[in-house]
């Protein structure tokens, strides 16, 4: 069987989590995944549309394509997949221009409206799919690392000298800046506190001193276990709450606990005194950031916590068989028909449910 899927970029950092990580177990089930990015211009996506006709199964990434390309993709391939893992019928926390958008959303509807079978990165985004679609056709996978892949902090500074670390795309950026009362309020507290930032991009914050650490894939492992504490601040508005909490996850498979505010999936993943502290004000802040900087023993703790529940919830090798299910087991057996038909019968079918 061949499954191909279209996304955002060669190394996008969704696909890698989300696609590229579970390649191993549709290989074991005889499925060759290939993926491919999605084509800047009009003339190279209809090559591609055409290449998913010979796949047995599409997955599209994330992209909002559309409503014609859309159409024509449909048309093409025996079985489409839509998995996004943000809340892409808004525009992001950071725009100029309102959360809401006319066109985001129609092309949203659109999407799941077409795919046989839609993958949402957490139960906030599913529920929106779920509002134009019947359940059945929705499924919720979470973002997943491994976290074998990530040396294991070893916790040995105490007191001055701790560090922080964040990291991130540069679009997200301006949240350590919405953040910078809460941290300049730790630094405040904890003597020679810093920030590693792991990016491409680099801010500057009024009270806590930076170390600016470039992203690269072979490292990013190594240069997060190296840190002592891990940070994550989210907006809390509609878009945050699409979030699937990746950078979260990376902290605690390298066992680190985690300070963050109680928004999206930072309440779900941080598990207030057993994996890090959920903080909201400067004040909150600054404890939960001096509880953990004078206390080795407590990050230790708290971070061998952290692994263990990434391992038990959101680890490739957890949802690998439930991955391959979903992708491969999602053919005629389960689906008679959706009222979107294959390509060699468009005539309109109802829909049978699919197996449970």
């Amino acid at each position: 069987m061949k499954v191909l899927a279209l996304t955002e970029g060669a190394d996008h950092v969704c696909c890698r989590y989300r696609i590229e990580a579970f390649a191993g177990a549709l290989a074991e089930r005889g499925a060759l995944l290939t993926t491919l990015p999605l084509a800047t211009t009009t003339w190279g996506r209809l090559q591609q549309f055409r290449q998913a006709g010979r796949a047995d199964m599409v997955i599209l990434q994330r992209k909002l394509l559309p409503i014609w390309q859309l159409q024509l993709l449909r048309r093409c391939a025996q079985r489409l997949i839509y998995d996004f893992d943000d809340a892409l019928f808004h525009r992001d926390s950071y725009s100029r221009k309102p959360a809401e958008s006319w066109t985001r959303l129609s092309r949203f509807w659109a999407t799941v409206y077409a795919a046989d079978l839609v993958v949402a990165g957490n139960e906030y985004l599913a529920n929106r799919a779920r509002t134009y679609i019947e359940p059945c056709r929705v499924a919720v996978l979470p973002t997943c690392v491994t976290p074998n892949h990530y040396p294991v902090a070893r916790h040995e500074r105490q007191g001055e000298g701790i560090e922080l670390v964040w990291i991130g795309q540069h679009s997200t950026l301006p949240s350590l800046s919405q953040a910078e009362a809460c941290l300049a309020a730790a630094a405040d507290a904890i003597p020679g506190l810093g920030l590693r930032v792991i990016c491409d991009r680099f801010p500057k914050l009024a009270g806590l001193p930076i170390r600016a650490v470039q992203w690269s894939r072979g490292s990013e492992a190594t240069n997060i276990a190296a840190a002592d504490i891990g940070i994550n601040w989210l907006p809390d508005d509609p878009w945050s709450q699409g979030k699937c909490g990746l950078k979260v996850l990376q902290y605690m498979s390298a066992g680190l606990p985690v300070v963050g505010n109680p928004v999206g999936m930072n309440r779900e993943m941080i598990v207030p005194g057993e994996t890090g502290f959920l903080a909201s004000t400067p004040e909150e802040w600054s404890e939960a950031v001096r509880q953990l900087a004078y206390c080795a023993a407590l990050r230790r703790r708290m971070g061998a916590a952290a692994r263990a529940l990434v391992n038990a919830r959101y680890s490739v090798a957890r949802w690998s068989e439930e991955f391959a299910s979903l992708i491969l087991g999602h053919g005629s057996e389960r689906l008679e028909g959706t009222h979107f038909t294959s390509s060699q019968n468009r005539t309109p079918v109802s829909y049978v449910e699919a197996a449970a």
